[in-house]
């Protein structure tokens, strides 16, 4: 078994490989291997998997490329994601790649997924759209239909035919990847202190870029290692960080989060690695069915998600108090309209749970951090002494 700081330093150069080198290599093993590359967040990864592709998730550029080429495409008026992920187009960072999803989350996705279309990156480009009719005949079926277009659009490059028992085995690769995960942030709620939150971000980022048999091999060892005591408890308060879902923070942000005083014991980053809660039926003599009953009953929440019957603000109170956690930051990227209108709402749900809160933006090569870690550390005291 590798050391933590081994598995932290290699996970941390995967999550951050803006050439998806690890990938293209997995790729070149195998002709009949092609590499999907997906934006965040409810995109069916299993389906990708099963015709014996890799489902690479495209995040940005993060502060590791400077955005030039790409601000000539959209205007300045909206989020820094896209427009990232443009540059890397550019870049040639993306070649190689067959094919690649665009989730509805927004109207600037949508736009890059006609770009992306326009100028012919990869075999195929598409829109996925995922319903917001939870009712399993409506927004179920129409998931379903959705998952077959996908298949078909790979089936057009390798050839390779989903089959059921291929899908019901992909499925379960997922599950235990999702379990270890979850199993990660409930060791850190109860001992945040053994793992921070920065690293814990780089084990989820890497695991989107690499197949999830060898993330799970990962996992299996961050959890028996955080299983053991490691590092010293602070007097830190616990907080939930809301409203990052979709353009991912700056790692500096989450550091001067966390240097102010905060455990971040729950949060919304990478949500495209946590989006269904618990397992999905993985013996199904209709695996699509079964990822779409997922989707409509055991999603977690984000601003892209609109189930009335079941509001975000009360979930996200609900998953403080899980959490036991003193307070919540909303923490939202500049221009992201899906979050920004959700904030309000939810700020009053958690006013009415008698539940702190503060909130930033930020976009995701920001640079300079001292406001937000001077802010965070004044919410931090102010729990402490107050609350």
């Amino acid at each position: 078994m590798k050391s933590l700081d081994t598995l932290l330093k290699e996970c941390e150069t995967l999550a951050f490989d803006l050439n998806f080198t690890r990938a293209k290599k997995w790729k070149a093993d195998d002709k009949d291997r092609i590499l999907v590359g997906y934006l965040p967040i409810y995109v069916p990864r299993e389906i990708i998997h099963a015709a014996n592709g890799l489902p690479v998730g495209i995040m940005g550029s993060g502060d590791r490329k400077q955005i030039i080429k790409g601000d000539a495409y959209y205007q300045s008026y909206i989020c820094h994601l896209p427009r990232g992920i443009i540059e890397m187009a550019l870049d040639k960072n993306l070649d190689n790649f067959d094919g690649f999803m665009f989730p509805a989350i927004c109207d600037c996705v949508r736009n890059l997924s006609g770009m992306f279309k326009l100028s012919k990156k990869g075999s195929f480009q598409r829109y996925f759209d995922y319903p917001q009719n939870f009712d399993a005949l409506i927004g179920g079926t129409f998931y379903v239909q959705e998952m077959e277009k996908i298949m078909e659009d790979m089936y057009h490059v390798n050839k390779v035919k989903v089959t059921i028992e291929g899908l019901n085995h992909a499925i379960k690769l997922y599950n235990k990847n999702r379990e270890l995960i979850e199993k990660i942030y409930d060791i850190r709620q109860k001992f945040p202190w053994r793992l921070s939150a920065v690293e814990t971000y780089h084990i989820l980022r890497a695991g989107i870029t690499i197949p999830v048999e060898e993330h799970t091999v990962i996992l299996e060892q961050v959890v028996e290692h955080i299983s053991k005591e490691r590092g010293e408890p602070m007097d830190n308060i616990r907080i939930v960080v809301s409203g990052s879902f979709c353009e991912q923070p700056p790692i500096g942000l989450i550091k001067s989060i966390e240097m102010a005083g905060c455990y971040i014991v729950d949060d919304d980053f990478m949500l495209g690695s946590r989006l269904i809660l618990g397992n999905i039926k993985d013996n199904s003599s209709k695996p699509l069915e079964a990822l779409a009953d997922a989707y409509i009953n055991q999603s977690t929440f984000s601003s892209c998600f609109y189930d009335v019957g079941n509001p975000k603000g009360k979930r996200l109170v609900t998953l403080a108090k899980e959490r036991n956690a003193d307070g919540i930051i909303f923490s939202a990227a500049s221009f992201c309209d899906p979050a920004l209108l959700d904030r309000p709402e939810m700020q009053k749900e958690c006013d009415a749970a008698g539940i702190p809160h503060i909130n930033f933006q930020y976009h995701e090569n920001t640079g300079q951090f001292k406001v937000i870690k001077e802010q965070a550390g004044t919410f931090s005291d102010s729990i402490k002494l107050w609350a």
